[in-house]
């Protein structure tokens, strides 16, 4: 949370008149690594086991905790978001619950997740990337607002060797799914790009305040 800004961006932009007054929480993970991921899905090395257990901690127990510690009878919306392998379960905790969650926001999704190594031979991206796979299989049709960012150095890794890297790849093939399903229209996704982020919360801290006006805009 501190390394986001998240206290001193919030007040700032609820004090120019740019917020709506939020209630924000931050979810500390006993064990990321198997915490986060896809419900029910983990990856080839068996990482993301307890995903579908972190989904239902959010869904069971947070909202309704959250709700009795704020003292707020009825939100008005709720959003999820995160970074890295956190923006992945973030997206499919949102995708799992639309009619809780109103909107995601996706800072360097982990969309390269996969239930098989890329170096096998069979290894195939439509196939193998968990969240693609999900999204292409479902007929879901969830209400759901999008906003995705990847930095242009992030990294180095090129599977496809396009001379994209790879969290830009499958930041918008996630993004070119969702608009080819037709499950939401194209004012209701947001994809940001910076050419020097990085992966870490240094970029991610530069956004962050764009991603907030989106997600609760003063009215």
């Amino acid at each position: 949370m501190e390394k986001l800004r998240v206290k001193e961006t919030m007040d700032s932009l609820y004090k120019e008149g740019k917020l709506l007054p939020i209630v924000i929480i931050g979810v500390e993970a006993g064990d990321r690594m198997q915490e986060y991921g896809v419900a029910d899905k983990p990856d080839y090395l068996g990482r993301g086991s307890k995903a579908g257990l972190y989904d239902a901690f959010i869904n069971d127990e947070l909202f309704p905790y959250a709700k009795k510690e704020s003292g707020v009878r009825k939100f008005q919306s709720f959003v999820i978001a995160g970074c890295s392998l956190g923006g992945l379960s973030a997206f499919d905790i949102a995708w799992n619950h639309p009619d809780k969650i109103s909107k995601v926001g996706v800072f360097s999704g982990s969309f390269w997740w996969r239930d098989k190594s890329s170096d096998d031979s069979t290894y195939s991206d439509e196939k193998n990337r968990i969240m693609y796979s999900k999204l292409k299989a479902s007929r879901k049709k969830p209400g759901l607002q999008y906003w995705f960012y990847a930095g242009a150095a992030e990294e180095k890794s090129d599977r496809d060797k396009d001379s994209i890297i790879d969290v830009i790849d499958d930041t918008k093939d996630i993004v070119n799914l969702l608009e080819k399903k037709n499950v939401v229209t194209t004012d209701g996704i947001v994809y940001r790009e910076l050419p020097t982020g990085v992966h870490d919360y240094s970029s991610w801290s530069i956004v962050f305040p764009e991603f907030l006006i989106w997600a609760f805009p003063a009215q």
